[in-house]
């Protein structure tokens, strides 16, 4: 599958706006308006809603297309049915399909520059979801909402997880302002299930859903829910307006999952109330069996070595990990470590290093990566007692981290964990 002239589009970055993908999609015959979409918006947890929501509606019996970003390893995890990558061939197809359109706009003008990578993929999922009869599509948002490729659906349902500070650069410097892009996906007569609660987050999605006309749920209201946790994973019972959830062990790991899995159940609960059938058992069997990698993600190696992955990325991902780490490492262990220049580092290390009995930094492979020395400067600055390694090379960070231990925590960037996932040989993903 060649996928050149869609990885080149990553030099474009990020353009805002939805004229290219509207040009898009009434090219390619509205794709979208040939099934259902569901939406999920929000700081950090949609991936795991949006894979929750997707397993759930797959074992109801609903041909279902999930489309999320970025992946870990390999395009294709982008683009998933019923549990199910899309194949090479089919991708290839759908790339070639939007590429000969993509051409033809900008050869009348309808297009004046090249659309984005993110807008091209959009486009890519619309268009297979339909080509495979899909159901209901579970659309991940991308960046925001309101600008974002993914807006061109027309959902019947759709969430926000969390508002925190991320991406500010594009999305504004307040909770408040962030709230108003993220309350962006919201359309007329939409069910919006809202996990946030800060007031200066739920303003402005409760002002939107004024104006759209949509039906705002308080996916806290009503809700009783009870949770422990014993060797690393969630035990949860939840009780909601409509159902009892008894003692369900969440097959996503961290304290956090209990708020994406009280998201997810309410959305899920929607869509049944609104016609798309989910029942009980469906449900659990989504709670208890979704997979969604590089997420508190246990990697087990040879030699009884384990690694945990987890996609923290912002200071909200990172407290998340340190929420975990202390309640299941009180001792601490070594850490493997690389960010993006454009996140708040010292605000992810004042969370971690605590977690930490030393830490290598490296640097994921990627253009927007901070210079392990610049971090190691934070580091020294925040712990100068904190034992600190650079190895630019994700690998060799491994064996350097290991050296220190038998079990070792990656994170900081998904870029970092893609790199690592792709070279190394699990005993076992998951227990």
């Amino acid at each position: 599958m060649n996928l050149e002239y869609l990885f080149g589009l990553e030099f474009h970055g990020h353009k805002f706006g939805l004229d290219n993908i509207r040009a898009l999609t009434d090219a390619l015959g509205r794709p979208q308006t040939a099934y259902q979409t569901v939406v999920v918006a929000g700081t950090n947890g949609k991936g795991s809603v949006c894979a929750t929501v997707a397993r759930a509606l797959t074992v109801a019996g609903h041909r279902t297309g999930l489309y999320t970003s970025p992946h870990l390893v390999t395009i294709g995890e982008r683009f998933v049915v019923d549990g199910e990558r899309i194949s090479d061939d089919e991708l290839a197809d759908a790339l070639a399909e939007v590429r000969v359109v993509v051409d033809r706009l900008l050869e009348t003008g309808r297009l004046r520059a090249q659309p984005t990578f993110f807008e091209v993929s959009t486009s890519m999922a619309l268009l297979l979801f339909r080509a495979r009869r899909v159901e209901v599509a579970v659309l991940e948002v991308g960046l925001g909402g309101r600008l974002d490729a993914t807006t061109i659906a027309d959902p019947v349902a759709g969430a926000i997880t969390t508002i925190d500070l991320d991406h500010q650069i594009h999305l504004g410097n307040t909770i408040e302002a962030i709230a108003v892009e993220k309350a962006g996906i919201i359309k007329p007569g939409m069910l919006v299930v809202c996990g946030e609660r800060k007031p200066e987050a739920v303003g402005p999605i409760a002002d939107a859903c004024q104006r759209q006309g949509a039906q705002l749920v308080d996916a806290w209201a009503g809700v009783e829910v009870s949770a422990s946790l014993a060797a690393g994973l969630t035990t949860m019972t939840l009780r909601t307006p409509r159902r009892v959830y008894e003692s369900c062990v969440l097959a996503l790991r961290g304290a956090h999952q209990v708020a994406n899995a009280v998201v997810a159940v309410r959305l899920l609960e929607g869509l049944d109330a609104a016609g798309i059938r989910v029942p009980p058992a469906a449900i659990l069997d989504g709670l208890s069996n979704t997979r969604w990698p590089g997420r508190l993600e246990v990697v087990r190696l040879e030699g009884g070595r384990q690694m945990l992955l987890d996609a923290a990325h912002n200071t909200a991902g990172a407290d998340g990990l340190a929420h975990y780490l202390k309640a299941t490492c009180p001792d601490g262990l070594p850490l493997v470590f690389g960010a993006m220049q454009d996140k708040d580092i010292e605000g992810m290390l004042r969370r971690l290093l605590p977690c930490a009995t030393s830490i290598v930094l490296t640097l994921p492979p990627s253009p927007r990566a901070a210079p392990p020395a610049e971090v190691a400067a934070i580091v020294t600055a925040m712990n100068p007692s904190m034992p600190v390694l650079i190895e630019a090379d994700p690998i060799a960070a491994l064996t350097r981290a290991f050296a220190n231990g038998p079990a070792i925590c990656v994170a900081g960037s998904i870029y970092l964990l893609g790199a690592i996932l792709a070279s190394v040989s699990p005993v076992r993903q998951r227990d």
